[in-house]
């Protein structure tokens, strides 16, 4: 017998990883990967073979009366013994078993009862057609049920030559070894059949064969037997097997991963397929996630995926990235999986904070009554970080400070966020992470445009993380004119603005202390007192200067006792926003603001 495989397609139109050879065993004709099996010799040859309903009749020429019945599921088989047990150990050794107890009840017919057999009635047809000698059509999505169940049945080349089992495994090899499409079928036909097949060692053979090609240099393939479907090869990357390896199940796609690290693939290899897999494959459970309950066996295998998914990750610095890793995170904590690796998954992303940007830690939530992204979970992380510092002095935290800044920047227009989980993201961090503010303002400053019916009280608690000596002066001049902050906030900038100005002269309190040092030395050196007499009317001055700034710092305090008395009365606060220069300077003209440094107040 031979093998021959007719291209559908030449290979200028077509590029792919299918390499036609030949192979041994009954196979004849047929489409490319597709064959047709004859037994080499039967014992008995069937006229016909009609179905009923789920009844098999099976007609032989001459004509002999059915003596066996297989029962398949709800399929009956109406069969004869000598073609049957000609080719299975299997079914002879139950039709002796049975043998007894059909001659104690007088009964000619022998029935078997078949309910694990792989494949189930699908594959026992195909059998059946073997036995009688008719062609049986082999393809990628048959070959592996019709394997196992030929394996079930022990029809081995010992029982008969060219039997069963043989002939499907020479088919099954080719597949596997030839082409890469027909493989994943073949991997897909196995999930009805797991067990048997995974004793069978057929998903450890399509996986090893895929994973064998998917590690190749692509710029081999130039050079070599094989091609890649509709892939030119002048623009092939390594993730040009991602789609493909997408559609497998949980336990086969780690498999191929598995044989692939063992053959040296790319740890960024093979974190990004892990990756393009889960994005994918949970992309349909997304919307369901609010209502997990893990109490079905759906939900409990979500979270089984989700930890083996874990556990399959490269351990590799860079071998995924940390959007990945928080959308697993989060996914692992919605379905409360095991907690050590909800810590090993953290204690990873605290190690990458410092080399993410803002737009890497944008994870959904799955919830409608929730914020649009998670901000709890990046808080999480950020204080988990934050511990971590204190015990690592090479930490760079202020990367960390503009990077929560940003994210803050990019959440802010949620409606759907808290004030207080924005609050609790902004002081995460310690007070020396920002060394200016002024990214920390424009991120508050959008929420509260965002969320006008912010109270009084939030406002105030928001604020409280911008310190004055870390804005910028044109951060400070758009808060004083800014009515969304709290007055109590705005009116302590405008003060603390107003004593910053009054700075040069209270510097002659310095110089007067050093002078007054200077004079005290001066004594101890020269006794005589006509120096002393020609200071005194300088130091004098210098003090009621001194008296003088003190009165205006004073003023300035009561200006602002007087102000927070207003606010607290309830008066208008765009009215008192506006005045709140005049009250801090109420008493004094423009000719005297001057002269002691303070801004003119307008006319």
């Amino acid at each position: 017998m031979f093998a021959t495989i007719d291209p559908v397609e030449t290979t200028e139109e077509r590029r792919n990883l299918d390499r036609e050879i030949p192979t041994c065993g009954s196979v004849i004709g047929g489409k490319r990967n597709k064959c047709v099996i004859f037994p080499v010799k039967s014992s008995m040859v069937a006229e016909s073979m009609e179905r009923s309903n789920k009844n098999w009749i099976v007609q032989t020429k001459p004509a002999y009366e059915s003596d066996l019945i297989v029962q398949v599921g709800e399929f009956s088989f109406h069969l004869h013994k000598l073609p049957m047990v000609a080719r299975s150990k299997y079914l002879n050794r139950m039709i002796i078993q049975n043998s007894s107890h059909e001659v104690q009840n007088n009964n000619s017919v022998s029935t078997i009862q078949l309910d694990n057999l792989p494949g189930g009635p699908m594959a026992f047809e195909l059998v059946m057609k073997f036995c009688y000698g008719w062609k049986v059509d082999l393809t990628a999505k048959n070959v592996a049920p019709l394997y196992c169940a030929a394996h079930f049945l022990e029809m081995t080349d010992d029982l008969a030559q060219g039997n069963l089992t043989s002939k499907a495994e020479a088919f099954l090899s080719f597949v596997i070894s030839s082409s890469w499409k027909d493989t994943f079928k073949v991997l897909k036909s196995c999930e009805s059949i797991t067990r048997c097949a995974n004793r069978l060692q057929i998903p450890k053979r399509c996986s090893e064969a895929i994973s064998r090609k998917a590690c190749m240099n692509p710029e081999s393939f130039c050079n070599s037997d094989y091609n890649i479907d509709n892939v030119k090869l002048e623009v092939v990357a390594d993730n040009w097997w991602f789609k493909d390896v997408s559609v497998l199940r949980i336990d086969h796609f780690i498999e191929v991963i598995e044989s692939g690290k063992q053959r040296g693939m790319k740890s960024e290899v093979a974190g990004s397929c892990i990756a393009h897999w889960t994005m994918r494959w949970f992309a349909r459970f997304m919307n369901g996630f609010e209502n997990l309950t893990l109490q079905n066996s759906t939900d409990k295998l979500k979270a089984m995926t989700v930890e083996s998914l874990i556990r399959l990750l490269p351990v590799e610095e860079n071998s995924v990235t940390s959007t990945f890793l928080l959308h697993i995170l989060k996914l692992g904590s919605v379905m409360k999986i095991d907690s050590e690796l909800l810590t090993r998954l953290e204690s990873r992303l605290v190690m990458m904070l410092e080399n993410c940007h803002a737009s890497d830690l944008l994870v959904k939530n799955y919830g409608d009554n929730d914020g649009v992204y998670d901000v709890a979970i990046v808080t999480r992380m950020v204080k988990s970080y934050a511990l971590h510092i204190s015990d690592n002095a090479q930490s760079n935290v202020s990367d960390v400070g503009r990077l929560v800044d940003d994210y803050l920047m990019l959440v802010a227009r949620d409606q759907n966020l808290k004030a207080a989980g924005f609050q609790d993201l902004a002081e995460a961090l310690p007070q020396d992470a920002r060394a200016c503010c002024d990214n920390l303002y424009r991120a508050i400053d959008m929420y509260l445009k965002a969320h006008p019916e912010s109270t009084e009280e939030e406002r105030t608690c928001l604020c409280r993380s911008l310190k004055y000596h870390k804005l910028s002066q044109a951060a400070k001049e758009h808060i004083m004119k800014n009515n969304r902050l709290p007055l109590k906030y705005v009116t302590s900038i405008i003060l603390l603005e107003q004593v910053n100005v009054t700075k040069p002269r209270t510097a002659f309190g310095s110089i007067y202390g050093q002078m007054k040092s200077q004079v005290v030395l001066g004594e101890s050196k020269c006794p005589g007192t006509s120096w002393m007499m020609s200071s005194q009317n300088e130091i004098n001055l210098m003090k009621r200067e001194v008296a003088t700034m003190k009165g205006q710092l004073n003023d300035i305090q009561m200006c602002k006792t007087k102000l927070q008395g207003q606010v607290k009365k309830g008066f208008n606060y765009k009215k008192n926003l506006a005045s709140v220069r005049k009250i801090v300077c109420f008493g004094f003209n423009n000719a005297k603001l001057r002269s002691f440094g303070f801004a003119p107040l307008s006319t």
